[in-house]
Formats: C-alpha cells, sequence, structure tokens
C-alpha cells in the first residue's frame, strides 16, 4: 500500500539546492494530515554527509544513493535510481522542484511508474484520506486549475522554486540515513558528460537575492536600475514579461507565473502596472514598494509603500542618495 511522503532533495555540486528544502516544507505541512512521514531522495556522488541538513529542515528518513554514476547529472542514471527508490518503498507522493533537473527527471519517472505527474505548481494541499489536490495556472496564467490523481500512486507534482517556506534549521532533529544500492543498467547509459562548462553570472539570481530591483514597460533605461542594484547589497535586477518579450532582459531574470517565483526582503518595483500574473511571483515578498505614474495601477493594492512619479526620476534621485 502507498504511504509517505517523498521529496527529490536536488543537490548541484554538493550544496543541497533550497528548493528542496522547501519542499520538506510543504510536504510537513501535507503529511499533518494524514500522519505520514517525510522521506527525502538524495542522489550524487560524495554527497552523503547532506543528510543531517535535510534532517535538521524536516525529514524523517534519508535515502541515499551515493555513486560514481550521479557525480553529474544525467537523465537515464537519475532517472534508475528514482525508480529503485519507488518501486521498493511505495510513496504515496513524490515531490519535485520545477527546475531544469526536475522538470527534466520527473516525467521519466512518472511514465515508468505509469502515473501522473502535475507541473509547475503554485499550491499543495492534502484531504485525510491522502488524496493530493496540486494547483497550477492554466490558460497563459489568467486562471488557476486544481488537479487531483486518485486512481493511480504515487501521486507526482513539481513544485516552482521560491513558491513555499522552507522550515528553520533543526540541528537537534534526530532522523535515520538509509544507504541504497542500485542494479545499474549501464546498456541504457547514451549520454556521457565529457565536460561541463558554467557560464560567469554577474548579478545575483534573483531567487537568492535579498532584494530586488523590478522593472517594467515604464523604465525606459535599464542602466539606471542595475546602477542602483549595484549599489545596494544583495540586490539584483529583474523584470515583468514584457521586458522579456522584447528582448531587454533575460528569460531567467523574470518575475511572475511564466517566470520565478521570489520572496525578498524587499521587491522595488520600477514602472510595473501589477498584473495578476505578475503578482503571483512577488506578492509574498516581505516588503514592496512600487513606483507608477498611475495611481490606480493594481501594483499598489499589494504595496506597503507606492509612490506616484516617473520611474526613472525616483532611480536618479536614489542614485544620488547612494
Amino acid at each position: 500500500m502507498a504511504k509517505n511522503i517523498f521529496v527529490f532533495c536536488e543537490q548541484r555540486d554538493g550544496q543541497i539546492q533550497n528548493v528542496a528544502l522547501e519542499l520538506i516544507g510543504v510536504a510537513r505541512e501535507l503529511a499533518e494530515k494524514t500522519g505520514e512521514k517525510v522521506n527525502a531522495v538524495l542522489l550524487g556522488h560524495g554527497v552523503t554527509d547532506k543528510a543531517d541538513e535535510l534532517i535538521a529542515h524536516g525529514a524523517d528518513t534519508v535515502y541515499v544513493v551515493d555513486h560514481e554514476n550521479l557525480e553529474k547529472f544525467v537523465t537515464e542514471p537519475y532517472a534508475q535510481a528514482m525508480t529503485h527508490i519507488a518501486r521498493k518503498y511505495e510513496p504515496s507522493v513524490i515531490l519535485f522542484g520545477a527546475t531544469s533537473i526536475g522538470r527534466d527527471l520527473a516525467p521519466r519517472l512518472s511514465a515508468r511508474l505509469r502515473t501522473g505527474l502535475t507541473a509547475d505548481c503554485t499550491k499543495l494541499e492534502m484531504d485525510e484520506e491522502g488524496n493530493l489536490f496540486m494547483t497550477r495556472p492554466a490558460f497563459g496564467g489568467n486562471l488557476f486549475a486544481t488537479i487531483i490523481c486518485p486512481d493511480h500512486r504515487p501521486q507526482m507534482s513539481t513544485v516552482r522554486p521560491g513558491v513555499m517556506k522552507k522550515l528553520e534549521a533543526d540541528p537537534a532533529r534526530v532522523g535515520e540515513v538509509v544507504a541504497e544500492s542500485v542494479e545499474w543498467d549501464a546498456s541504457k547509459f547514451a549520454v556521457t558528460v565529457l565536460e561541463e562548462v558554467k557560464a560567469e553570472k554577474g548579478e545575483a539570481n534573483i531567487e537568492d537575492a535579498k532584494i530586488l530591483v523590478s522593472c517594467g514597460r515604464g523604465v525606459k533605461n535599464l542602466e539606471s536600475a542595475h546602477e542602483l542594484a549595484s549599489k545596494i547589497k544583495g540586490s539584483a535586477v529583474s523584470s515583468s514579461r514584457t521586458l522579456v518579450d522584447i528582448g531587454l532582459m533575460d528569460h531567467e531574470r523574470q518575475v511572475g507565473q511564466t517566470g520565478k517565483t521570489v520572496r525578498p526582503e524587499a521587491y522595488l518595483a520600477f514602472g510595473i502596472s501589477g498584473a495578476i500574473q505578475h503578482l503571483a511571483g512577488m506578492e509574498e515578498s516581505e516588503f514592496i514598494v512600487a513606483v507608477n505614474t498611475d495611481k490606480n495601477a493594481p501594483i499598489f493594492k499589494v504595496a506597503n509603500l507606492g509612490i506616484v512619479a516617473d520611474a526613472e526620476a525616483v532611480f536618479k534621485n536614489l542614485n544620488k542618495l547612494l
């Protein structure tokens, strides 16, 4: 019988990714409904010592597959390892982060297990019977669809990074670490990583930045935004979809339903009207400052501080002060 909630805990270069801790946090909330355990799955090479971090953030048991085949993410070895775990322990739910790795791995696993997968979820709920209600944007973000998988187990979902809140680490938590061995079918290893070249990044990832200087259609000069961000420690520049569509901003810096979900300490919205698709990606920010020439712009409804003014004029004054 399927039971317990399993979380695929993504790591890169031996570092646990924030989305893994966020998923453990929401898994704990879901498990309270059914009294099930929250189990983490950690795949990689030389990563066993990271299991304690997952336990501290809420995992009851960590299943570790530590093998040289998993040193770098390649779909087939990771899919074989996850399939081994899923078939051996028969979880009720498996959660993945909606990252490049999660979006690649989760569909492969769902196909092998012959179950459904709901992608890019922004909300998860569970009833006492263990049915998972998975909510995600639909029709271009104009409405939300709640999807269930009542006839098949495990129930599988990918969840956007930044949507859920991770629990504070508790070093006193006690959990179990279980080392798993996989019988590899190397004949299916059709891809080998020969070299890994990492792109150089100037500004911080917008999901990690404590302060975001975010620009919309009302910003004519992005240099002013980058100048301001360079003067504020821990900040980065982000944008609404409009600037991405016209080629002025990379998609990795887009905030919203078709971009990324962020929770910075401060979100500075310059020239952003506040369409519902954008608000869904930033409304959980701790403090929101909105600058817009339209006093009726929807962004002001979620802002802690609103400034009815031209974005460039505010940029100019802030850059002079800092």
